[in-house]
């Protein structure tokens, strides 16, 4: 089992706070394991079994509670006597008025609460704002690629693994699966896709069109790192379906996609006017095997885009906004607004060996005139500073080891 390091620390830090823990991601990367992970720190730290009461409501013993009150009953009924006790609700958003079963344990005195959901419905429904200023939210996403080298242990050839995760999954079964029985991954992956799409936003949303929201979110997969918005997504789906597509269906349907964590969405952000443009995004998806199963030429194909894609996920693991940047006529991939007020620029190539491709990377670098760092990712081997400009090895960049 890969011991999830930067949430464990977190959830360690917040213990006993008077906040409520909620973590939430897509389905099946690995919640429920981490909150068995910081049970299992819990009982190292002195706590006894007795102290942890830990409810699953995607099981079925937990699934038929008419009302959050049965709930409530069950979890007080035990509580220890005068002891700390830490409450473990997973999926919680399953329980009828669930944010009422939240709030009621909240309140309690020695209660330590921590809850999952596998949707931002979770934060955006009435939870959000009966609990606003009462919870801290952790997203889990699945394993990063240091976490991924970790799962295969004996390979030391990060080179071949990071082809891999490019072109696999890293959702932690997928991994397991890609090692114990590698032809079950795009089963795996297939099942799972359908679990999210249909559990997660067709029936939660009550949705007809099933072919017209693959037909979109197959759209998003193939545009991963470009700009679109629910117009030009709209005006391109008409030449290739006879289904009636309107702006407003389509700008749910995003809606939808980036609450079940499929994709995420990045904002793009004027560099010298320094202000958020409105209109248009970029997406990203949340796993390249997703992705990859949704195309005939997935292997090897669009290796820049998934390059960009994966840069995003660790930028946001790493902590701060991140945003997609303009400026002039210029595009810079990545700017990340760090919560200490300091900022970092990005630019992603998947290789940039020859002077007019290097050239051409630089350029939107080299207009920004302040003097927060900034770097040049690639899979080239080279690490060098060019005009104050960092170029990384991106493999070395991720595990942490890039030097210079």
């Amino acid at each position: 089992m890969i011991e999830r390091e930067k949430y464990l620390s977190k959830l360690i830090a917040l213990r006993d706070q008077h906040i409520i823990k909620v973590i939430t991601g897509i389905r099946r990367c690995g919640k429920s394991t981490l909150m068995l992970m910081f049970q299992q720190w819990l009982k190292t730290a002195g706590v006894q079994d007795d102290q942890i009461v830990s409810l699953n409501f995607e099981e079925r013993e937990n699934s038929s509670f008419a009302n959050w009150q049965e709930v409530y009953d069950v979890i007080a009924s035990r509580f220890p006597d005068g002891q700390k006790c830490y409450v473990f609700l997973d999926e919680v958003q399953t329980v009828p008025q669930f944010e009422k079963l939240v709030d009621a344990l909240f309140v309690k005195p020695n209660v330590d609460l921590y809850v999952t959901g596998s949707n931002a419905y979770l934060l955006s429904s009435e939870l959000g704002t009966l609990l606003s200023g009462r919870y801290i939210a952790l997203n889990l996403r699945p394993f990063s690629f240091s976490e991924y080298v970790d799962s295969f242990e004996g390979n030391t050839n990060p080179d071949r693994l990071f082809r891999q995760y490019m072109n696999s999954s890293s959702f932690p079964e997928a991994v397991r699966l890609s090692i114990a029985a590698p032809e079950m991954v795009n089963e795996y992956l297939k099942s799972l896709y359908e679990t999210i799409v249909v559990k997660d936003i067709v029936k939660r949303n009550n949705l007809r069109k099933y072919d017209t929201l693959r037909q979109v979110l197959s759209f998003l997969f193939d545009s991963i790192g470009s700009v679109v918005s629910p117009n030009n997504i709209t005006e391109e789906l008409r030449r290739v379906t006879t289904e009636k597509l309107s702006h407003n269906t389509v700008q749910k349907y995003l809606q939808f996609f980036t609450e079940s964590y499929l994709l995420y969405p990045v904002r793009l952000y004027n560099i010298k006017g320094k202000r958020l443009l409105q209109s248009n995004y970029k997406y990203y998806v949340v796993d390249l095997g997703l992705k990859n199963i949704m195309q005939s030429n997935a292997l090897d194909a669009d290796l820049g885009h998934k390059l960009e894609n994966v840069v995003y996920l660790e930028l946001l693991a790493r902590g701060g906004e991140v945003f997609a940047g303009r400026i002039d006529n210029g595009e810079v991939d990545f700017v990340v607004q760090k919560y200490d007020g300091q900022r970092e620029y990005y630019q992603v190539a998947y290789t940039a060996n020859d002077e007019k491709t290097l050239s051409r990377e630089l350029s939107s670098l080299r207009r920004i005139r302040d003097t927060y760092p900034k770097y040049l990712l690639t899979t080239d081997f080279d690490n060098t500073t060019i005009d104050g400009i960092q170029k990384r090895n991106v493999i070395e960049w991720l595990l942490g080891t890039a030097q210079g």
